[in-house]
């Protein structure tokens, strides 16, 4: 008896071992579950180059569109936000930190947090789907080879706004405009693709584009106040470095009585006089969406890069009243 006892205790602990082992083994990208029926919650990093206003819309609305598609944070995912202060070098850390975690999805939030990204699991060689916002040319950014042919880890929201009608707006509430100031940041693909765009449209309509390249944010003032004497109007792109110093161009703009448009509604809510704008936020439940899918087990190369699917006019009345604009 004693021994058929001991047979039967060495015979569970095997079982339990096994048991084990077959856990361990669980994919990545899947919800791994229990003995009990309750899955272990999915690990995901988002990664942020900057925080200002309108790139927390966008987090907020990947989170709401995750959980609209049935994944919460602190209930079956747990989120694991980091920013990287505008740093470069923070954001490769962050991404290598989540690829040592074992995280099961990176989020990045704008094109150098997506640059980090995938280049940090594509040093480490795990398959670790990157979803990536706010990234204005994907393909450019040297991310994805075309919008319907997306990696196979990777895929995501482009926020690119249609130049043309922003010079259109701007030409129609400056009609004598002649130049337009635009400072941007020069290291930064995002903002390159978008500046060319801007002299196409420009010059087709006879506008002249002058452009002031800066490195910081502590450049932005001074290279702003460059352009003061050159041109009739300023415009923001979609550029994060810009955008966080959003302050400094409103003052030197306000001083110098030259109108500033912006290409996103937050910028306008904040000072800037008009813009045909994005919902930031709308961009973000878009981008939610798609990382759901990709946790439901829809492969990322399956997911073509989605663009904006609308714009709106948004006008600041008391910024046009303050620049003397009708």
């Amino acid at each position: 008896m004693r021994r058929g006892l001991f047979i039967v205790i060495s015979l569970i602990m095997v079982l339990s071992l096994f048991t084990g082992c077959v856990k361990e083994t669980q994919p990545e990208n899947s919800s791994v579950k229990d003995d009990s029926s309750n899955a272990v919650p999915l690990k995901i990093g988002i990664t942020q180059i900057v925080e200002h206003p309108s790139l927390d819309s966008i987090r907020e609305g990947i989170l709401k569109g995750l959980a609209d598609n049935g994944f919460e944070d602190g209930k079956n995912i747990i989120v694991d936000y980091r920013n990287a202060q505008g740093d470069r070098n923070v954001a490769t850390t962050i991404a290598q930190k989540f690829v040592t975690d074992k995280v099961n999805m990176i989020i990045a939030i704008t094109t150098p947090s997506a640059q980090a990204a995938f280049q940090a699991t594509e040093q480490a060689k795990k398959n670790i789907p990157v979803v990536f916002s706010a990234v204005t040319d994907p393909v450019a950014a040297g991310l994805v080879k075309a919008f319907d042919q997306p990696g196979e880890n990777i895929t995501g929201t482009s926020d690119m706004v249609p130049i043309e009608k922003q010079i259109d707006l701007i030409k129609e509430m400056v009609p004598d405009v002649k130049a337009i100031g635009i400072v941007y940041n020069s290291g930064e693909v995002n903002a390159e693709v978008q500046l060319g765009a801007a002299k196409k449209a420009a010059e087709a309509k006879g506008i002249k584009i002058v452009e002031a390249g800066v490195t910081s944010t502590s450049e932005v003032s001074l290279g702003t106040a460059s352009l003061i004497d050159k041109v009739d109007a300023l415009f923001i792109l979609n550029d994060n470095m810009i955008v966080s110093a959003l302050d400094a161009v409103l003052k030197v703009a306000k001083e110098a009585k030259i109108p500033l448009f912006a290409s996103d509604g937050d910028s306008v809510k904040r000072g800037a006089v008009a813009t045909y704008g994005i919902d930031q936020f709308m961009i973000g439940v878009q981008t939610g969406e798609m990382a759901a899918k990709i946790l439901k087990g829809e492969s990322p190369k399956n997911i073509p890069v989605e663009g904006i699917k609308e714009v709106t006019l948004i006008v600041n009345e008391e910024a046009k009243k303050n620049f003397g604009l009708k």
